[in-house]
């Protein structure tokens, strides 16, 4: 398992989504499965945060999760009432990531 946090800043894109943006130091995993478990673990945690997949669909050949994870897609998920920045921590662990979202003035989850 990928040894280290990812931690990215949650940007809304208006009328499209969001899109990470990886803090200086982040740890992005290079295997797929790693990626594949990463990239679950982000959907779970956005859900449990309040995000709504936004109308638009996704475009399966740009938007992909080495994209999303690298700060390169803007992926179609929304929140209706969020104010202020967020950031999404994952971490490592034995059966795969796992994965909150705070925001700048402390947890949210």
């Amino acid at each position: 398992m990928t040894d280290g946090q990812y931690v990215a800043r949650i940007v809304d894109v208006p009328g499209s989504g969001l899109r990470l943006e990886p803090a200086e130091g982040s740890v992005r995993p290079d295997q797929p499965t790693e990626v594949n478990l990463l990239g679950m673990a982000v959907a779970l945690a956005l859900g449990a945060a309040g995000y709504q997949h936004h109308p638009e669909t996704r475009d399966p050949e740009l938007q992909t999760l080495d994209a999303l994870l690298a700060g390169e897609a803007v992926m179609p998920w929304h929140h209706p009432e969020r104010q202020g920045d967020e950031v999404l921590i994952c971490e490592p662990g034995p059966a795969g990531f796992r994965c909150r979202i705070e925001s700048a003035g402390g947890s949210e989850d």
